[in-house]
């Protein structure tokens, strides 16, 4: 009899669990509203709806109250996906480069190529798999510590005199390539009074809004240059003078800007004279890549040699250019931009007539022979 009584209980207790309406998720790293929906299938609204008093932002252990919708299958609060990846590949998403890939995984270009020798004649392709060598770990971004529920706003922005795309976007926490996706028709100059439409977050529209004035990129020269710059043309980098150098606020966010800009073209094809996707030569890319920031450079790669100030190997940093002197030529004919420096190892973006836009090293033999000079034109 006792027996029969705890079998009935069992089961009522049983019932009354799975007709919860709600169930109890702790926030972990890597949690945010539309992942957790994901999890247990249902809508983000309907998260927030049954946590009106939530915070904004989510705090970590902290505990939500989900709709329950009697599924059979929950992922579990521990579990964090990382770009819907399964253990060993990695799904090519839309303006992924090798670069960024290798990043996430802490592995080196080199070693994707290995891994998929396909990647040297084909390049990416969104929705490919590719294999990631089996002692690599997926590494977040931008860890973060407390999680956002972000709600998009978009803002309506006329462009000022002065005002350049890179403090737009800066402005309103947005990269340059964003604020053109967003915004086509300003892939070239970008006229004063020119309407933008910018989506962002409400916070960074708030941000933007309480700022009295734009930051801006500000050109300096040094006091051994004479020349003047008119107020109303954009930052340009003169060739008169070999310690001519640009100074902008936030250094190493537009170094930043310019590799991410930059490599997002690495696998376009090498094209003599080219300076957009359709393809670049080395001096090309570099100029497309600087002139997104409103940085003109000169036109030819032995031009490019002679602006800025010249740094050793040794002194070497992200941003700088970097020069050879390739097929036994007597002068400079390629440059490149430097991303990364390691031990004495610099790796370079830039356009090759044999593959494209690339990232190389001075570690390897061809450009150990040919290298020529490092220049710094930022600061």
């Amino acid at each position: 009899m006792n027996f029969k009584l705890v079998v009935i209980m069992l089961f009522l207790s049983l019932s009354v669990f799975s007709q919860e309406k709600y169930i109890k998720h702790t926030i972990s790293k890597g949690d945010n509203i539309t992942t957790i929906a994901k999890k247990y299938g249902v809508k983000p609204k309907a998260i927030i709806d049954a946590n009106p008093n939530a915070p904004k932002i989510l705090k970590l252990n902290s505990v939500l109250l989900i709709p329950n919708t009697n599924q059979t299958t929950v992922a579990t609060t521990n579990e964090v996906a990382v770009n819907n990846t399964s253990s060993g590949t990695h799904e090519v998403l839309a303006k992924e480069t090798l670069w960024g890939i290798s990043k996430k995984y802490n592995i080196s270009v080199e070693d994707l190529k290995k891994s998929n020798p396909l990647l040297e004649t084909e390049g990416l392709k969104i929705g490919q798999q590719i294999i990631i060598p089996s002692n690599s770990i997926a590494v977040s971004e931008k860890p973060i510590d407390d999680l956002k529920i972000v709600t998009d706003v978009e803002v309506v922005v006329e462009v000022q005199p002065k005002e350049t795309k890179y403090a737009i976007a800066k402005r309103y926490g947005l990269t340059v390539a964003e604020l053109e996706r967003q915004n086509p028709f300003i892939k070239g100059k970008l006229p004063v009074g020119y309407v933008l439409k910018i989506r962002t977050s409400k916070e960074k529209a708030d941000a933007a809004a309480a700022l009295v004035s734009p930051q801006e990129i500000k050109e300096t020269i040094t006091p051994s240059s004479e020349t003047q710059i008119a107020e109303n043309t954009s930052p340009a980098i003169q060739t008169d003078s070999t310690s001519t150098i640009i100074k902008v606020s936030n250094h190493s966010e537009l170094v930043d800007q310019l590799i991410v800009n930059a490599t997002e073209n690495i696998g376009t094809r090498y094209r003599s004279g080219g300076t957009t996707k359709a393809g670049f030569d080395c001096s090309g890319l570099m100029i497309s890549t600087f002139s997104n920031f409103d940085i003109k450079l000169p036109r030819s790669s032995i031009e490019q040699s002679r602006i800025g100030m010249k740094v050793t190997t040794d002194e070497a940093q992200k941003g700088d250019l970097i020069f050879f002197k390739t097929n036994g030529r007597r002068q400079i004919n390629h440059v490149g931009m430097v991303v990364e420096v390691v031990d004495g190892e610099i790796k370079f973006v830039h356009s090759s007539t044999h593959g494209g836009v690339m990232i190389s090293s001075t570690k390897e033999p061809y450009y150990q022979r040919a290298f020529s000079q490092v220049n710094r034109v930022l600061q």
